[in-house]
């Protein structure tokens, strides 16, 4: 899940970005965690699971076509609420509003927690004991990695970050080949692939679908794309070609991670991996430093939209600035340390989060803004409202199954 900002704060001049630059931005936006996440979505619903994978990847792209003629509808549109509020009204716009602020917040949490595990996984003895109060290593490093972050929180000038942040293709083709390394060369090798054997796993089919779902979550950053672009008429291009580049670092990730560890790989295929080969410290030192250094980029709009909740005379006052984002950080902190289950957690975030904002809010905006269109065909419509029914399952079964196991993690302690 790699959603950047929204128009104010990508660093993007709108109109002057070329089809290839296009290209890179919409990759790096799709390109997120679902990189490691995706071996343990295929190991959970099995191989025939991975058919979903490609099915929502042709979804999604077909739902930003949607979002483009939505754009194209009235040239005040630049962002993805305005979208929502140009088909629903006040309503639509704060909903949409929500679910891009509760995404961005819990995606951001979901950082630290990944900084906690891969950590942890690299230097294991370290430990926190305070005031009498002692934690363990994972817990120890969330909130370490929260207090080196805060700093970068409070700055508002983020331009330097914005640049480090567009290495986000890089990082993942890196991991990605750094865990092919360890496969071809450091031993590990397809030894487990006799336990991947399973075609599909019926209990574990909510899951997979929800992590798969949150690789494809970056629908409401496509409005800035679109803006930002020189030839608007390719955008749609400009985002296919992207979508197939990122469906194929995740379908490759998540054959290459399935037949290395089987059942037993991890939420995080990072943390199957030994530290004390080269290629492995590659791995999972790029998965700690990337969100690093996106973490304050991806939490400013949460910080922006919350200030805006304020009273004006209020929204100006330094002081209550630093408040709310030392606020924010501290709740993210207190979330991670309370729902340490990376691989549930995201899980829940694509289900509850990701099916309606690149699914089901895409499409009911399209059928509403094109309802007295005469050229709009009835297939495309019958078409439409099945992927807004299918988002309704994924929406329901994977939230449903995710809280269960959440819940089951909680009573098994």
């Amino acid at each position: 899940m790699e959603l950047q900002a929204n128009n104010n704060q990508l660093s993007l001049i709108e109109g002057n970005t070329s089809l290839f630059k296009t290209v890179f931005n919409g990759a790096n936006t799709i390109l997120g965690n679902g990189v490691l996440l995706v071996p343990y979505a295929l190991a959970s619903g099995g191989w025939l699971s991975l058919a979903l994978l490609f099915t929502i990847s042709i979804l999604v792209t077909y739902t930003g076509l949607l979002i483009k003629r939505c754009m194209e509808v009235d040239p005040r549109i630049k962002s993805y609420p305005d979208i929502g509020e140009h088909a629903f009204g006040k309503t639509g716009k704060t909903i949409a509003s929500i679910i891009l602020y509760v995404e961005l917040y819990m995606g951001t949490t979901g950082f630290l927690i990944l900084e906690g595990d891969n950590l942890h996984k690299l230097f294991p003895k370290v430990a926190i004991n305070i005031l009498g109060i002692s934690l363990n290593g994972k817990s120890s490093f969330i909130i370490i990695i929260a207090l080196i972050l805060l700093p970068t929180v409070l700055l508002d000038n983020l331009s330097i970050f914005a640049y480090i942040s567009a290495t986000g293709c890089l990082a993942a083709l890196l991991v990605l080949g750094s865990i092919l390394w360890v496969a071809a060369f450091n031993g590990v090798g397809f030894h487990q692939a006799q336990n991947a054997s399973f075609l599909i796993n019926w209990k574990g089919l909510p899951t997979a679908i929800s992590l798969y779902m949150l690789c494809y979550t970056s629908h409401p950053v496509f409005p800035t794309l679109y803006t930002s672009m020189q030839k608007k008429h390719h955008f749609f291009k400009a985002m296919l070609f992207s979508f197939v580049f990122a469906t194929f670092v995740y379908a490759s990730m998540a054959i290459l991670g399935y037949l290395m560890f089987g059942s037993q790989v991890e939420s995080q295929i990072t943390l199957n991996l030994t530290t004390e080969r080269v290629a492995s410290k590659i791995a999972i030192y790029t998965t700690v430093i990337t969100p690093l250094v996106k973490y304050a980029l991806l939490l400013k709009p949460v910080v922006i939209t919350t200030e805006s909740w304020l009273s004006s005379k209020y929204m100006e006052n330094m002081f209550i600035k630093v408040v709310i984002k030392l606020f924010l950080v501290v709740t993210q902190v207190f979330v991670a340390l309370a729902f340490p289950f990376f691989g549930y957690l995201m899980a829940l975030v694509g289900a509850l989060l990701g099916a309606p904002s690149s699914l089901t809010i895409p499409c009911l905006c399209y059928l509403k803004t094109s309802n007295n269109q005469p050229n709009q065909g009835v297939l495309e419509r019958v078409f439409i409202w099945g992927i807004v029914c299918s988002s309704i399952l994924i929406l329901v079964s994977g939230t449903y199954t995710s809280v269960v196991n959440i819940v089951e993690e909680f009573t098994d302690k």
